[in-house]
C-alpha cells in the first residue's frame, strides 16, 4: 500500500530542490490516490506559481480556497498566502481589478508585520494598471501602508559640512536590468569634483555591470542580508545627504529602509512610475510633460526641464531599412509590453484600429506566451473581443528581441500602465509609437519620451484620438519609410539621450532639494 505521507514528502523534497516537473507528477498521483489529503493541492499551488502556469494556478486557488478556515489563526495565515498569489497572478493575466481586491485582502489578513506592508505595497504597485483609479483610492492605500511603519521612530534630520555631497542610490537592480536603461547615465555621470556616489546594493544576483559599478563607486554596500533598519543605520553612518530609491514596490525594492529616514533628503523616481505613498520621502523625479496631477502623490514633485530619464540603449543595432509594410503590402502594428498591460479597454482600442486599417495585424511578443495554457488563454481573450486570429501573431519573449522590431510598422502604447524602455526601444529601432496619456505620472511615459522625441503628434489624450492617430499613421506609409531612416537619429539628438545635460539638470536639482531643505 502506497503510504500517501511518504511520498508527499518525496514531492515536497523535489520541490525544494526546484525539481518542479518532477514534483508536480507527484502530485498528479496523489491526487489520484488521496484526493482529500488537503496539502497536496497546497504543493501544487507552490510548484505552479514557480512554473508560471498561471491559468491553472488560479483555478487551483479557487478550488482549494473554500476549504480554508479564515476564522482559525493558521487557516487565517493560508488563505492570505492563497489570496495574495491568486492577486498576483491575476495581474499577469491582466485581471487588475480583481488582482487589486485580492491582494488588498491578503493584506488585511495577514498577522505579520513585514508581509502586511510588503502586501501594501504590492497592492500600491498593482494599482499602476487600474485605468479608473482616483485620489482618494491612492489615499486609502497609502493610509494602510504607514499603519505598518506606526512603531518605527525615524532619525531626526541631519546636515553634514561636506566639500562634496553625497548621494546614496538604494536598488536591487545594479545588474544588467531594464531598470539600468534610465539609471546608468546618472549613476555614472556626476562631477567627481562636487558629487560622491554610493550605491548600496540590495540584490543577491551580479554581473559585468555590478562589477563596473562597484569599482567607480565611492562607496558600494552590499545590503542583501540586512535588515530594513540595519541598512538604514549603515545609510546614516555613511551621511549621506540625498538618498535617492530607483525601485518603488518593483521586485525586490527596498523602500521600506527611506522609512527611518537616513538621509538628510530622500527621493524616489525613474525606476518605478508612482508615488511610495511614505511621508519620509520627500520627492519624486518628473518632467515638464509626465508630472501630471500631483494629488495622487505624498512627494512633491522634482520636475526636470526636459526628459525625467536618460536613455542609454544596451546595443547599438542598425533598424531595419524599411518597415514591413513596403514588402508585406500591409501594416503591422504590435507592442512587446507585458501582457499584465493590455487591459480590456486597450484591446477595444486595438481591435477598432485592425478593423479600420485592411489587412493589417498585430504582433504581440511577451513572457505570457511561453507555454500553450496561457497562447490559448491570450487567443481565447482576443476572439472575445472580436479579433481575427488569423491576422495576430504571439511571439513568447527573447532577451535578444530588438531585432524583432524589424516585423513591426507602428508600435501601439498600452494604458494606463504605459510602456517605458519598450517605447524608447523602438524609437531607437525605427518605430513609431502611438500612445495615450492620462492625469496621472505613471500614465505619461509615452507622452514625455515622444514629446522629448519630438513626436508629440503620436499621443492621444482619448481613446477615440489613440485610435484616429495609429489609423492615419496607417495610411502614410511614406512617413513610415522616413521614419524608419530618421528615428534613431531624432532619439539620439533628443534630451532623451542627452547625458550631459540631463546629468547637468539633475546636479543642479540636487543642489536646489538640499540648499532647501537647510532653509
Amino acid at each position: 500500500m502506497i503510504n500517501v505521507k511518504e511520498l508527499y514528502e518525496k514531492a515536497y523534497g523535489l520541490y525544494e530542490a526546484k525539481k518542479f516537473d518532477e514534483a508536480l507528477d507527484i502530485v498528479e498521483e496523489l491526487k489520484r490516490i488521496d484526493p482529500k489529503f488537503k496539502a497536496t493541492y497546497l504543493l501544487e499551488i507552490l510548484l505552479l506559481d514557480e512554473l508560471n502556469h498561471r491559468v491553472k494556478l488560479i483555478a487551483a486557488i479557487e478550488k482549494i480556497l473554500p476549504h480554508i478556515k479564515i476564522s482559525d489563526p493558521k487557516g487565517r495565515e493560508t488563505a492570505a498566502d492563497l489570496f495574495d498569489t491568486l492577486g498576483h497572478a491575476q495581474q499577469e493575466l491582466a485581471m487588475p481589478e480583481a488582482a487589486l481586491k485580492n491582494i488588498k485582502f491578503a493584506a488585511q489578513l495577514t498577522s505579520k508585520n513585514d508581509w502586511t506592508q510588503h502586501r501594501w505595497g504590492a497592492a500600491i504597485f498593482c494599482s499602476n494598471h487600474v485605468e479608473n483609479f482616483s485620489v482618494e483610492d491612492s489615499r486609502i492605500l497609502y493610509a494602510s501602508l504607514k499603519k505598518c511603519f506606526a512603531d518605527i521612530t525615524p532619525f531626526p534630520q541631519k546636515f553634514y559640512a561636506h566639500k562634496k555631497i553625497r548621494v546614496g542610490f538604494l536598488s536591487a537592480d545594479f545588474i544588467l536590468h531594464v531598470a539600468m536603461v534610465w539609471s546608468w547615465a546618472l549613476l555614472i555621470g556626476l562631477n567627481k569634483n562636487y558629487f560622491e556616489t554610493y550605491l548600496y546594493s540590495a540584490g543577491k544576483k551580479s554581473d559585468v555591470i555590478t562589477g563596473y559599478l562597484r569599482d567607480n563607486a565611492d562607496g558600494w554596500r552590499d545590503i542583501s542580508d540586512l535588515t530594513d533598519k540595519q541598512a538604514a543605520q549603515m545609510i546614516r553612518d555613511d551621511e549621506i545627504d540625498i538618498l535617492f530609491d530607483l525601485s518603488g514596490y518593483t521586485k525586490n525594492s527596498r523602500i521600506e529602509i527611506a522609512v527611518y529616514r537616513p538621509a538628510t533628503v530622500q527621493i524616489s523616481g525613474i525606476g518605478y512610475m508612482n508615488s511610495t505613498g511614505l511621508d519620509a520621502m520627500d520627492y519624486f523625479l518628473t518632467d515638464e510633460y509626465c508630472a501630471g496631477n500631483p494629488d495622487y502623490f505624498t512627494e512633491k514633485f522634482l520636475i526636470m526641464p526636459n526628459s525625467h530619464i536618460c536613455y542609454v540603449p544596451t546595443t547599438d543595432l542598425a533598424p531595419a531599412a524599411e518597415p514591413p509594410c513596403v514588402k508585406n503590402g500591409y501594416v503591422t502594428f504590435g507592442t512587446f509590453n507585458k501582457f499584465s498591460k493590455i487591459t480590456d479597454s486597450i484591446l477595444r482600442a486595438w481591435k477598432k484600429i485592425l478593423d479600420a486599417v485592411p489587412n493589417s495585424r498585430l504582433l504581440l511578443k511577451n513572457k505570457m506566451l511561453e507555454t500553450e495554457d496561457e497562447k490559448n488563454f491570450v487567443r481565447e481573450r482576443l476572439k472575445n473581443f472580436g479579433f481575427d486570429l488569423a491576422r495576430v501573431e504571439l511571439r513568447p519573449f527573447s532577451k535578444d528581441h530588438l531585432p524583432e522590431y524589424a516585423d513591426m510598422d507602428i508600435a501601439l502604447d498600452t494604458f494606463p500602465y504605459t510602456g517605458g524602455v519598450t517605447t524608447c526601444e523602438a524609437l531607437y529601432m525605427g518605430v513609431p509609437v502611438v500612445s495615450l496619456y492620462g492625469d496621472r505620472h505613471g500614465t505619461r511615459f509615452g507622452l514625455s519620451i515622444l514629446a522629448n522625441v519630438g513626436l508629440g503628434g503620436l499621443v492621444a489624450d482619448s481613446y477615440d484620438a489613440y485610435v484616429k492617430i495609429a489609423v492615419e499613421l496607417a495610411a502614410d506609409k511614406d512617413s513610415l519609410v522616413v521614419m524608419r531612416k530618421e528615428l534613431r537619429g531624432m532619439v539620439k539628438n533628443s534630451p532623451l539621450m542627452d547625458a550631459k545635460n540631463y546629468i547637468r539638470d539633475m546636479e543642479t536639482a540636487f543642489v536646489k532639494i538640499l540648499d532647501a531643505a537647510r532653509k
